[in-house]
């Protein structure tokens, strides 16, 4: 089965009903971005996360987190890295309390560094951080996401390879990885490289790229989402959560399409 729904779910207030709202829309899945900080505060919206988590039980929701930004787990400055790792720790936190699955996050920057050992610091980081989760019996997955800029860390064989060696899951998104190959991956490609996962969390929207990689989001267009549909197999639990500036509109395009495909 497809899962299709936006990412943003509106104030910590709001949450709770949006997600009713959705699910009415025909969604099945939402992602949470804490684009700039961890919003949703343990002491402060303890009702809110009860109501958030009672109506994700109630509807069946797949809801993902999306870490901050402000991630780079191979920094020479290693307050960075440990600011870094209390974010995404934060994120898990939450992610557990709400009934979320899942904490998509961006593992950093190259540097100066090699790829290979980038890659070693990386990986590191990672396995102290599901120490952490499996110490704390938080039920959440660890996602390192697939990236758009070529001096990114997070190409599909980085993040597949993160898989194998740490155990931990992965988002696959689409829009980056086509921004990374400069247009050259096609749908089909990108997915026989995670073909043999049973469950797949993925990203998309339109994208705007150039020599170096990803530039910019944007609405995603119609041909995009057919294209995209049609290489999946709809036999597998895969979830697609809109980046787009409009995600609610571009999810909802993209149920309609699913339905046609």
């Amino acid at each position: 089965m497809i899962k299709i729904g936006p990412a943003g779910i509106g104030s910590v207030i709001d949450a709770a009903s949006n997600l009713e709202k959705y699910y009415k829309m025909g969604f099945r899945a939402c992602e949470i971005p804490f684009t700039y900080s961890v919003f949703i505060k343990e002491d402060k919206h303890k009702k809110q996360i009860k109501d958030i988590y009672e109506t994700v039980k109630k509807l069946d929701f797949n809801l993902s987190i999306h870490a901050p930004y402000w991630i780079n787990l191979n920094s020479a400055e290693k307050i960075k890295v440990v600011n870094s790792k209390k974010r995404i720790l934060n994120s898990c936190k939450i992610a557990h309390l709400i009934g979320a699955k899942r904490v998509v996050f961006h593992c950093g920057y190259y540097g100066k560094d090699s790829k290979e050992k980038t890659y070693q610091s990386i990986k590191k980081e990672i396995l102290d951080m599901m120490k952490t989760i499996k110490a704390k019996k938080w039920k959440v997955k660890l996602c390192p996401e697939t990236m758009g800029k070529i001096n990114v860390f997070g190409s599909t064989e980085e993040i597949l390879r993160l898989v194998k060696e740490t155990k931990c899951d992965f988002c696959l998104d689409f829009a980056h990885l086509h921004a990374r190959s400069l247009g050259k991956m096609t749908y089909k490609e990108m997915y026989k490289k995670y073909k043999g996962f049973k469950k797949l969390h993925c990203h998309f929207s339109g994208i705007i790229f150039g020599d170096k990689g990803e530039r910019s989001h944007k609405m995603t267009p119609s041909k995009e989402l057919k294209g995209l549909l049609a290489a999946l197999p709809k036999n597998k639990d895969i979830t697609i959560i809109s980046e787009s500036p409009d995600p609610v509109k571009d999810s909802r395009k993209a149920l309609k399409i699913l339905k046609g495909v």
